[in-house]
């Protein structure tokens, strides 16, 4: 019989899973994040007659702090798809309600740099999706809209025989030519040094094709041109 030796190091049975604390901090950012995000919208409202200078300061704090709670959102999702517990939540929603939401939460940006939002939407158009994963893919290629556009951003829905058109048009310069077209099938391909992120364009093709209906399945399409001579982003959904 091995007798066990009292002195020796107690050998750790468990170890701790690194992606399920990254996954657990992150939501914890988010929520900080949301709450920052709502301090920086009410100290706006209270600086409103104060300097410009002040005011484009805050705007450019907000923009920032949006951009990141999207991309915290975005990690918890490929978080939740890698483990096989991604949910998808199906309901019918207007997109008229989605889209001036979508606008709305970054109206201190928009206002602040003097945007022109346009709308173009089918009238009681109404559509079955995961409005929790969809707006924040189509927030954060908006934001991304917001920051390469010259003045101008358009966004566009309507339905072409079976499936839901989504597109959001910008006056920028457009898609760089390494990005058109060739959407990564898989996070290590990610180009982390593009101006619009790998990670973005992922979790908006992983989105889109969770989609399904009849065989047919959401998509993403990125092009440059368009009624704004800039970047078209394009969502289908079935």
């Amino acid at each position: 019989m091995t007798i066990a030796d009292p002195n020796a190091p107690l050998q750790q049975t468990r170890t701790i899973e690194f992606s399920t604390v990254l996954a657990s901090s992150v939501h914890d950012m988010k929520n900080s994040l949301c709450l920052l995000i709502q301090s920086i919208e009410n100290l706006s409202n209270k600086l409103e007659q104060k300097g410009a200078e002040e005011a484009q300061e805050l705007a450019g704090i907000h923009y920032e702090a949006s951009r990141l709670n999207s991309n915290l959102l975005q990690i918890l999702a490929l978080y939740r798809e890698d483990c096989d517990t991604l949910p998808l939540n199906i309901d019918e929603y207007y997109l008229d309600e989605i889209l001036e939401e979508l606008v709305a939460k970054n109206e201190l940006y928009i206002d602040n740099r003097k945007l022109n939002i346009e709308f173009e939407i089918e009238d009681e158009l109404a559509w079955y999706f995961d409005n929790e994963l969809v707006a924040n893919l189509l927030n954060d290629v908006f934001v991304n809209a917001m920051r390469y556009c010259k003045t101008s951003i358009k966004v566009k829905a309507f339905q072409q025989g079976e499936t839901l058109i989504v597109k959001i048009l910008d006056d920028g310069a457009g898609y760089p030519e390494n990005m058109l077209d060739k959407l990564v099938p898989t996070p290590s391909t990610f180009n982390m040094t593009m101006s619009r992120t790998g990670l973005g364009l992922y979790f908006a093709q992983l989105i889109a094709s969770k989609h399904i209906q009849d065989g047919n399945v959401g998509k993403i399409q990125l092009e440059n041109g368009g009624e704004l001579d800039g970047s078209v982003f394009t969502l289908t959904l079935p």
